[in-house]
């Protein structure tokens, strides 16, 4: 989020006199000597293939006509910042608005030089500007699009809460040919956009022994949802695969050896909790080495599948319980 929004000239009323700063950043208007940065940095295919209106190869005229055609654009107008990092003061890119017949709305722009690519900057760019259009400009609606190859960039708008909205065709002068674009919005309710859920890998294991029973383990004392019941297993480690987890977890917790090729993917369960979303492969097993032995204090029992339903089991679990009834 910005940090503060300041302008030069108290009402800023016009782009001259806007600055926008954040953590890392400093959004202001642009001025006659970032000419030579502009043409830099542009001047590179990668920054403008996906582009519509920078033309290449980019020559330095091109960024002086460009500076020249902002100056004296009106702030609730259609406008262009330059992006530049607070520690330094140095260029990075552009950023800005294009203003539809739609007053309440505009469409978002920017490009940003390629060393400064993977570091966030562009993502805090976007969020400052969003600040700054609903806040103080009393935007309804910010559009956005990108072409699809271009990952970053939709990476960039998802982190700002610019949600799919469609695919068009735009017209790209400076390509010679038309973009196939997604689209992409985010209204004023629902800004700023809720910071993304954790995703944490749980795998699962139903056991099955000779006569068609199930185990499940009840969660110890001093554990989240102590008490409840649901199937064995546990969290997959960075760089581990869900069937080495599973096969880790039950050694661990059960004393009990399993080949992977004893693993048979079932189904899987996704449920998002107020601090993270869990997802959770769910495999039958029927084949294992060893006695099934409680090695972290924790209860276990043998259930036939009728009487699954009625362990108490977390809410990430219920929704296993039909398939596996259905396969048993």
């Amino acid at each position: 989020m910005a940090e503060q929004i300041m302008a030069a000239a108290g009402a800023a009323d016009t782009i001259d006199t806007l600055i926008l700063a954040s953590d890392r950043l400093i959004l202001r208007a642009l001025r006659a000597r970032d000419a030579e940065a502009i043409a830099r940095h542009v001047n590179d295919w990668d920054v403008v293939r996906y582009t519509a209106m920078i033309p290449f190869p980019y020559e330095r005229q091109m960024a002086v006509d460009f500076i020249a055609s902002q100056a004296a654009s009106p702030r609730r107008g259609s406008f262009n910042l330059a992006i530049t990092r607070k520690s330094d003061g140095q260029l990075m890119g552009c950023i800005g608005f294009i203003r539809s017949n739609d007053a309440d709305e505009a469409e978002l722009g920017y490009w940003l030089g390629r060393e400064f690519w993977g570091q966030g900057y562009a993502t805090e760019a976007v969020r400052v500007l969003i600040d700054f259009a609903f806040a103080d400009l009393g935007l309804r609606r910010i559009l956005a699009s990108a072409v699809p190859t271009n990952k970053a960039s939709h990476r960039v708008l998802e982190k700002n809460g610019l949600i799919v909205s469609g695919a068009d065709e735009i017209a790209a002068p400076a390509r010679g040919h038309p973009l196939q674009v997604i689209l992409r919005r985010v209204d004023r309710e629902n800004w700023p956009p809720k910071p993304a859920l954790r995703i944490v890998t749980v795998v699962a294991v139903a056991l099955v022994d000779a006569d068609g029973r199930v185990l499940l383990a009840q969660r110890p004392e001093g554990k989240s949802l102590a008490g409840l019941w649901e199937f064995p297993g546990g969290k997959v480690d960075p760089g581990e695969t869900p069937e080495a987890a599973l096969i880790r977890e039950l050694h661990e917790e059960l004393g009990i050896d399993v080949k992977q090729s004893c693993l048979a993917p079932l189904t899987f369960a996704s449920h998002s909790y107020e601090s993270f979303h869990l997802l959770m492969p769910l495999y039958v097993c029927r084949r294992w080495n060893g006695q099934v032995t409680s090695r972290e204090g924790q209860k276990l029992a043998w259930i036939r599948p009728p009487q699954l339903r009625t362990y108490p089991m977390p809410p990430a679990d219920e929704p296993l319980i039909p398939v596996l009834m259905d396969l048993l």
